[in-house]
């Protein structure tokens, strides 16, 4: 069953249960979907892939969204994003643990023969694919910059 049928599915039993969250978070996610989907001069069916990295954009507007409203004071509305947050990850490929970051990077290091701060973006550029959707991207930079001593 191809991703987006698996939250449409999903939708239709989250609102049978009358679970409010994951119905509200996934129907946000479908929306986020067919957005993307109908983006551009011509309409066009997302692969599973896009539809991840579709959701992986909205799992980490809610990190974001949880952080500013802690920052602001606002407890309940940080909670909340934070729930939809679990809701939207458990439609993600797991994510990478900081020894799996690291070990991608020094490979990438020795593929590319980077040397130095200023090659950042070519160890980048290697790495980028191999971590889509599985790892943040500034988790992966941060890791780039510590090993090339940046």
């Amino acid at each position: 069953m191809a991703l987006k049928e698996q939250l449409q599915a999903d939708l239709t039993a989250a609102m049978k249960a009358r679970d409010e969250l994951r119905a509200a978070t996934i129907r946000m996610a479908l929306t986020a979907v067919t957005t993307e989907e109908v983006a551009g001069k011509q309409a066009r069916t997302l692969t599973d892939d896009e539809v991840v990295a579709v959701l992986g954009r909205e799992a980490k507007k809610r990190r974001e969204a949880a952080e500013a409203f802690d920052g602001a004071g606002r407890v309940e509305l940080a909670d909340r994003e934070r729930a939809e947050g679990v809701v939207l990850a458990g439609y993600l490929p797991a994510q990478l643990t900081d020894d799996e970051v690291g070990e991608l990077v020094r490979a990438a290091i020795a593929e590319s023969g980077a040397a130095g701060p200023q090659a950042m973006g070519q160890v980048m550029k290697v790495v980028q694919p191999q971590v889509a959707g599985r790892a943040d991207g500034g988790r992966v930079a941060a890791e780039v910059r510590r090993q090339l001593g940046g």
